[in-house]
């Protein structure tokens, strides 16, 4: 019985210090943010991380912006357009997009810095032909954006190519 208590105990703490860590952020883009708005925008990163260049904006940006429910659903049209362009643009270059990742996993498992850069490299010309769709269906969304948004949407540290190194379809992020 005292086993299971303290069992129970410590489960719960445990419970308790994992949503503590992942509330904690020391990321300086977040810091601003009220510590609920962090959270939101960890799981808004970790969501649009998985649709990896199926996103239109970049991980966690729309959360960053701090969109309005008549915004986000505007936008629903714009991002799944997008989203259908870039399934097409990745079916037709799936060959050159795989041999990348290959590259790049191979490169990685020799921890060879400058065979992991230039398949990193490789993996960006890949996807770099979808960038003209993303900017016309970013000029799309900008009219539905504040003057405030417009300015996050901006900031070169939002944009996708500036940090497609980071991003989910680059595996040498992980």
């Amino acid at each position: 019985m005292q086993t299971r208590l303290i069992l129970l105990v410590i489960g719960g703490s445990l419970v308790l210090t994992a949503t503590a860590l992942r509330a904690q952020n020391t990321n300086t883009s977040t810091n601003s943010l009220p510590l609920v708005q962090t959270v939101k925008y960890q799981d808004a990163l970790e969501n649009d991380l998985s649709l990896g260049e199926r996103s239109l904006l970049p991980p966690g940006l729309k959360e960053k912006m701090r969109l309005t429910d008549e915004q986000i659903a505007e936008l629903k049209p714009i991002e799944d357009d997008f989203a259908n362009t870039s399934e097409q643009y990745q079916l037709a270059n799936q060959p050159r997009i795989d041999a990348a990742q290959d590259a790049l996993r191979q490169a990685r498992e020799l921890k060879n810095t400058t065979q992991i850069q230039a398949a990193r490299r490789q993996l960006q010309h890949a996807w770099s032909g979808l960038q003209r769709y993303r900017d016309t269906s970013v000029r799309q969304v900008r009219p539905l954006l504040t003057p405030d948004q417009i300015t996050v949407l901006d900031d070169p540290k939002n944009q996708w190519r500036e940090n497609h190194g980071e991003e989910a379809n680059d595996p040498s992020a992980n």
